[in-house]
């Protein structure tokens, strides 16, 4: 035991570091990791040729890893960016054909037709306060009837405004209100 501690070479970090042409910040990670030992816990010597053999089995294990992992995931990453590519290529040829064939149409077309859409259903809208107050103007005084005909279109254009709002922005409608002026509660 005697005899192995005499034969022992111990050096400082700095000195390691230029063993390994390394920077000193990369031995003490190395020795962080476990890779490189000292020689006791707290010390501050490490013992070369321990580190040495140590340092060389890392940089084997290391190339040995990437070397197997290489080739084989190398052709395996490959092949499912062929396949991946492939897909990619047949959806396109896809969607060229289905547009020649006439099954999408352009946003264009979309847009106006959702416009002339939205101008029709707003005027069935608002035309029913008038037919509902047609419906029950024998039961209704005509005070009566004229604020009942005026709350619906003011609800029924309140709807129509969140609902463009709504699609412009994504953002949610405002509450409702009751005739007093409240919001009516969630019951969702």
């Amino acid at each position: 035991m005697a005899e192995e501690q005499k034969n022992r070479t111990l050096v400082g970090s700095e000195e390691l570091s230029e063993y390994f042409c390394l920077s000193t910040r990369r031995i003490f990670q190395l020795t962080a990791d476990g890779t490189l030992a000292k020689t006791a816990p707290n010390a501050r010597k490490y013992d070369l040729k321990e580190n040495v053999q140590r340092y060389v089995q890392y940089l084997q294990r290391k190339a040995n890893g990437r070397a197997s992992v290489s080739e084989e995931e190398l052709k395996k990453k490959k092949l499912e960016a062929d396949i991946a590519l492939k897909e990619s290529q047949g959806e396109l040829h896809r969607l060229k054909t289905s547009i020649a064939n006439g099954e999408y149409i352009s946003v264009e077309e979309v847009q106006m037709d959702y416009g002339k859409f939205f101008v029709t259903f707003k005027k069935f809208a608002m035309n029913l306060p008038s037919r509902i107050i047609g419906f029950v103007s024998g039961q209704l005084e005509p005070a009566e009837s004229r604020k009942l005909e005026q709350d619906l279109s003011q609800e029924i254009n309140g709807m129509l405004n969140s609902f463009v709002i709504a699609g412009t922005e994504a953002k949610p409608a405002a509450p409702k209100k009751t005739k007093r002026g409240r919001p009516k509660k969630n019951t969702d």
